[in-house]
């Protein structure tokens, strides 16, 4: 994608890190310009509280979830994982995997797209089964490629379509508030929020 090649291409020094975006900013008098859709996911992902690793290859990946672990104090601890491949992937980081979703550190999981009208993250029963997201953990972590960036949720909706030969699965849900708030508060009541961070692998 050619924000995330030109403007952080790696050094030959420092190769093995994953890198932490921060979108570029803009004047306030500056006119508006037509950003590209990775641009714009970028930029909107991060206004809506997302933390966002973008990583060039799989070793930068596995270092980015260790990262997140230790920050987090979630080694050895139970994940909500539903898919398979995610499991074995990722089975080196003495998690347990079977966890039930109440007690769950987390949930990792995949997604359908990422949105980039509105930074949001698209997933489905593929994903979800047919539990409801706001039934999941607080905390995700979800491992994308830079090929499900999309322009909006139509998009979306015909490669889902696409993908499952017509037959749309049931549980389709976007999420784009990342930022977790209070519970006590009553007027977050009723929000879908999750404290998400987003893997992201360049496949193109």
């Amino acid at each position: 994608m050619n924000l995330f090649r030109n403007i952080f291409k790696p050094t030959k020094s420092d190769t093995s890190k994953a890198t932490t975006l921060t979108p570029p900013s803009q004047g306030e008098f500056l006119p508006c310009y037509n950003m590209p859709t990775d641009e714009k996911f970028l930029s909107n992902f991060k206004i809506n509280g997302g933390k966002f690793l973008y990583c060039i290859t799989l070793d930068e990946v596995f270092g980015a979830l260790d990262n997140i672990l230790i920050e987090n104090d979630w080694y050895e601890t139970d994940v909500s994982c539903n898919n398979e491949l995610l499991k074995s992937k990722f089975s080196g980081y003495n998690l347990n995997f079977e966890g039930d979703i109440r007690s769950s550190s987390f949930f990792f999981s995949t997604c359908e797209s990422l949105i980039a009208n509105n930074g949001s993250i698209l997933f489905s029963s593929n994903q979800l089964k047919e539990i409801r997201l706001s039934n999941y953990p607080k905390n995700i972590i979800v491992f994308a490629t830079t090929s499900q960036l999309i322009e909006d949720i139509g998009d979306g909706l015909r490669n889902i379509k696409m993908k499952c030969n017509g037959n749309i699965p049931n549980n389709i849900t976007a999420i784009k508030n990342f930022t977790v708030l209070d519970e006590k508060n009553f007027m977050s009541y009723g929000s879908s929020s999750k404290n998400l961070y987003l893997l992201l692998l360049e496949d193109l």
